[in-house]
Order: structure tokens, then sequence, then C-alpha cells
């Protein structure tokens, strides 16, 4: 357990070594996130925000825009990996005295710590052009873990779409299926406005109870009734990609050697 701990920190500070040296990473996963927020405040904000039940638009889009930071992010995590697994990289591991589970377990380590400081980035610029919560410790803490659950689950789906995808540019194609949800929830407008084909998927896909539940902890103070369908759909997409991704590892890690 020592070994595999110290060898997952290893390649957890190998991968935050390339985040932090990318310009184009940092400028996607932090500065458009804070781009969009501005943009839906100042330019649409007059217009939506009326239909935001008396929530200030700030408050209402916050939540949004923070799944959005996560979702950008694990792009690079599927990006990172696959020019590992294409490069050979991978399989020199293998030969190397080094814990196998240490080399998934490091890049998503690496990504869910990133993606956190980016989403706490975000959260600082809500402040600082009018968001205010009404939540209390027990409930920022529980939009605390309900944001961890989320980063892990979809960062695990980065790394399943990393080690499936058959070209380095191709990896991070499946982030823009997840930004294509955002939107299609009540993370920008209520559901109400939409036609009904569209307000019910919106209503029955992973992001809403999610970013609703955010919001419901942040502006009501309150869990909401989607907290357990937020959960459920988080440890459901975990499990299946966690489960998913170390058999595409073991089979990927094999055909790139061999």
């Amino acid at each position: 357990m020592s070994r595999t701990l110290k060898d997952t920190w290893t390649m957890t500070k190998r991968s935050l070594r390339h985040i932090v040296r990318s310009p184009d990473t940092i400028i996607t996963v932090v500065l458009m996130p804070i781009a969009m927020m501005l943009l839906f405040v100042y330019v649409f904000g007059g217009a939506i925000g009326k239909s935001t039940d008396n929530v200030k638009y700030v408050d209402f889009i916050t939540p949004g825009i923070i799944i959005m930071a996560v979702v950008s992010g694990i792009a690079y995590a599927a990006v990172r990996l696959s020019l590992d697994v294409h490069k050979g990289i991978i399989s020199r591991f293998r030969t190397m005295p080094v814990a196998p589970s240490s080399i998934l377990a490091g890049q998503v380590a690496s990504s869910t710590l990133s993606n956190l400081v980016s989403s706490l980035l975000v959260l600082a610029v809500a402040f600082a052009v009018g968001f205010r919560s009404d939540a209390g410790p027990g409930e920022w803490l529980i939009f605390a873990a309900l944001l961890v659950l989320f980063t892990l689950a979809t960062t695990w789906l980065a790394i399943f779409f990393g080690l499936l995808a058959k070209t380095v540019e191709g990896a991070g194609a499946f982030s823009y299926i997840l930004i294509l949800l955002i939107f299609i929830s009540p993370a920008f407008v209520p559901t109400d406005s939409m036609t009904p084909i569209l307000r019910w998927f919106a209503d029955n896909q992973p992001m809403t109870p999610v970013i609703e539940t955010m919001r419901s902890l942040l502006t009501s103070g309150t869990a909401g009734g989607s907290v357990w369908t937020a959960v459920a759909w988080c440890v459901g997409i975990l499990v299946a990609m966690y489960l998913g991704s170390l058999w595409i590892y073991k089979h990927k890690a094999i055909s790139v050697s061999a």
C-alpha cells in the first residue's frame, strides 16, 4: 500500500507538471468558463434573468458554470492519457517497477485536483461579480462533496475515452457531448421555457439533478429533492467508467506494447 501511494503521488506530480506547463490548458479550463459567466451575466442576464423565479441571475448560473469548468478540464485528462498510450509511455511504465494501479490513479488525482482549483477560481469570480449564498457550513460541505463526486465520476469517464480513442485528437471529443448536456439543462435557463420534448430530455438527463442540487444548496440552503438522483447518477457513472477503464487499460496496454 505504501509503494502504491508513493507511485500514485509520483504519477500525479508528473501529470500536474504537464498541466502547469500548458498555457492552452489553463486558458480553456479556467478562463473560458469565467468568460462564459461574464458573458451570460452582463450580456444575456438582463433578458434571461427575468425567468429565474426571483433568484439573481449570477446566483442561478454559478453552479452550471462550475460544472462547465469541470467538463472542460476533464477533456485534457483524456488527451494526456491518450498521448501516453500512443507514444508507448504506458507500455514503458509496465516494464518498470511501478504499481500498475498508480498509472491511471495518478491521472485521475491530478485531473481532480486541477478541476477543483478551477472550480474554486470560478466561484471566486462569481463572488466578485455579485454572487451571494445563503448556505451554511453544512450545505457548503455537501456542495463540496457533490462537486468532488461529480469530478471523480467525469474524470473516470475521461480516462475511459482517453484509453478508447484511436487518435489523440479525438480523445477529448466526448466533452462536447457533456457541454451540450449542460446547455440542455437548467444551467442557464429554467426548463419551463423549453419545448415539451426538449424539456422532458432536460429533466431526465444526468446534468440536471447535479446542477439543481448545487443551486438549491447555495441559494436556499437546502439540498432539494434531486440530491439522491444526483448522487445516484454520479455513483453509477463512476462505477461503470472505473470498471470499463480498468478493462480497456489492460487490453490497450497489452496491444500497444505487443
